[in-house]
């Protein structure tokens, strides 16, 4: 079987992956911010969509008998293996400072996070060189879904195993969409504070059943998107772009709470976050919007770098 991803890669080409893998895992830790956008925009979704779609029934079989080289030799794993490095390394050394930036400065964040996306989208709307009315529809459509998901209030669910399973199996086929973040699935499902936690305090038997459902929510949505992209490129390429500009709802850094009083806890509980734009030009709105432009400058440099191909 022919692998679809190369794999005559230098050292320094695989530490550039694994770095890009790092850059996935700080993002997915955002709630709001897809690890998918960051492959997205570091050149390398499609790939990591092949590779994971590699691991299948063959790989499975020839791992079972024993035959570990020939299993090695019909998946991407050095693709994956670095990626996973970096990914895996994010979140196990900038959990808690991200948490700690999220909670002193969430205007800076989202601010170049919301850069980051904006900018990602327009330049892939700008490789688009025939515009049809399917395209459109196509965009418009993954604006409405990404825009509805993200403005849901986020729910008290149980904490036993099977909903920690279906949990990380959700939360994985969002991670690798663009624009839907699997942190924010996390949040709606009430879960995201529960494994940030099994994290920090390295509760593996929270972390492998999250990690057990994600492994199987992984390879079967890789299969889908794979599938879709051989036969409708730049009708998915046009809903990816929409997720990614719908997810702006969430990442937008101003927004004022609306809260009702809850009688049987005695207290506001925020029920729902509505974006605003700032009420005047001080220190904290500045750099917000410095952060801003910094990240939009980034992913133009990024683009103009790699010299991204266009999808026409």
């Amino acid at each position: 079987m022919k692998l679809e991803t190369p794999q005559n890669r230098t050292f320094r080409e695989y530490l550039i992956l694994g770095v890009k893998g790092f850059c996935m895992g700080a993002a997915d830790v955002v709630p709001g911010v897809s690890g998918g956008t960051m492959a997205f925009i570091l050149g390398i979704y499609r790939e990591l969509i092949a590779s994971i779609k590699s691991i299948n029934m063959d790989f499975g079989r020839l791992l079972l008998s024993g035959k570990i080289k020939d299993a090695l030799g019909v998946v991407s794993w050095q693709f994956l293996a670095a990626v996973a490095t970096g990914v895996f390394a994010a979140i196990f050394t900038i959990a808690k400072f991200l948490s700690y930036m999220l909670s002193a400065y969430p205007v800076w964040v989202w601010s170049f996070f919301f850069g980051l996306v904006l900018a990602s989208a327009v330049t892939i709307c700008l490789e688009i060189k025939r515009w049809t009315l399917k395209v459109i529809i196509a965009i418009l459509f993954g604006t409405a879904l990404a825009f509805y998901i993200v403005g849901q209030v986020p729910v008290s669910t149980p904490e036993t195993p099977w909903f920690l399973f279906f949990s990380g199996a959700l939360a994985i086929c969002a991670m690798i969409l663009p624009g839907i973040s699997g942190a924010f699935i996390l949040v709606l499902l009430g879960k995201y504070q529960f494994v940030l936690d099994a994290v920090n305090n390295l509760d593996f038997f929270t972390l492998a059943v999250v990690t057990s459902g994600a492994v199987v929510g992984l390879m079967s949505f890789a299969r889908l998107l794979s599938w879709l992209f051989k036969k409708y490129q730049k009708m998915t390429i046009a809903l990816l772009v929409g997720l990614m500009l719908g997810s702006l709802r969430k990442i937008w850094p101003w927004k004022t709470d609306m809260a009702i009083y809850d009688e049987k806890l005695s207290e506001w509980v925020v029920v729902a976050q509505v974006n605003m734009w700032p009420g005047r030009l001080d220190f904290e709105v500045l750099i917000g919007f410095v952060l801003m432009i910094l990240g939009m400058v980034m992913v133009i440099s990024m683009k103009y770098i790699a010299n991204a191909k266009s999808f026409d």
